[in-house]
């Protein structure tokens, strides 16, 4: 392993890059522009890519990897690639056609790690969110440890090497965790996760079932329109997140990874821009103090950019609880 980087050691004795590149992008974006971002990232030394099926993009990342892979940049192990299972292939019959939908799209025989997306389950069928003649999302009722359980199959088939999930709450988690017949326990809980709301009481109950954090949002979200209030703040503009940087002579996003990485939080960081990719790198460079952490453990506001509230009344809508 490249000693440049940062790993954290998963419960299942694999290594997950502490740096990770998130390729969701706002649709109105070429699909093109994925294909060449992954391969500034891979270059760069970002081999974390993290993808999802509703992300629809899975064939770009797909060939930019495999193309890194062909001119001798990276080795196919040298890449940790994080997939996710979409909520409408919730029921159990249906989650490994899901994993293997994407592989075929990725040209790939395994995934490093494969997510329930989110416990929202949805109607099955091809449209990503199904709707009635209304406009009005159709839910589906699947049991989570059901989900898990087949979940469980694919990493048994080779599938994928580690599982986990993602917007879980701890409630949901300790169920998954607390379930009769557990074969595989979770690996992690991917979530939103910054300065703003910083996730204390969801990181430490992570922690305590070793569990790793891994954050999304970690520099504010890209404020999409669907998914974000534009009136809410924009994280990276906040004085204090500019004062660090001007102490440590880094950008604001660069403060906001690091103080993911020193809490033990895998952080993913999304761009399109080939400076801002190639920067974060960078963030294995330096070190916040003790002081620097408190201030930025200060900023906490328990805000959610991404509340998915179009969803709130799902039964499994994992955002009412406090953490």
């Amino acid at each position: 392993m490249n000693s440049k980087h940062q790993y954290v050691e998963l419960s299942d004795g694999h290594f997950i890059p502490a740096l990770d590149f998130g390729t969701y992008k706002p649709e109105e974006i070429p699909n093109s522009k994925t294909i060449e971002a992954t391969k500034i990232a891979i270059e760069a030394g970002i081999h974390h890519i993290d993808c999802a099926y509703f992300y629809q993009v899975e064939e770009e990342v797909g060939l930019a990897i495999r193309s890194k892979i062909a001119d001798g940049t990276v080795k196919r192990e040298d890449i940790f690639y994080t997939t996710k299972l979409w909520s409408t292939f919730h029921r159990p019959e249906l989650v490994q056609s899901c994993l293997e939908r994407s592989l075929k799209k990725l040209h790939f025989d395994y995934v490093d790690l494969y997510l329930i997306h989110s416990p929202l389950s949805m109607k099955p069928g091809e449209e990503i969110f199904p709707c009635d003649e209304n406009g009005k999302l159709i839910y589906d009722t699947v049991d989570l440890c059901a989900i898990w359980e087949a979940i469980e199959k694919c990493k048994d088939a080779g599938l994928a090497k580690s599982i986990g999930m993602s917007n879980f709450n701890c409630r949901q988690l300790e169920m998954i965790l607390n379930k009769p017949g557990l074969r595989y326990k979770p690996v992690c809980n991917q979530v939103e996760c910054h300065v703003y709301h910083n996730q204390k009481k969801l990181l430490d109950f992570c922690k305590s079932k070793d569990i790793v954090l891994v954050a999304y949002g970690t520099l504010g979200t890209q404020r999409i329109k669907k998914w974000v209030d534009q009136s809410s703040p924009v994280l990276l503009d906040d004085p204090v997140l500019g004062d660090l940087a001007k102490k440590h002579k880094r950008s604001p996003a660069l403060i906001t990874l690091r103080y993911q990485l020193q809490r033990g939080v895998v952080a993913l960081a999304q761009s399109l821009k080939e400076n801002e990719i190639k920067k974060n790198i960078q963030v294995f460079d330096f070190e916040l103090t003790s002081e620097d952490m408190k201030d930025l453990d200060g900023l906490n506001r328990n805000f959610r950019y991404i509340a998915i509230e179009s969803m709130a009344d799902h039964p499994n809508y994992p955002f009412a609880d406090e953490y």
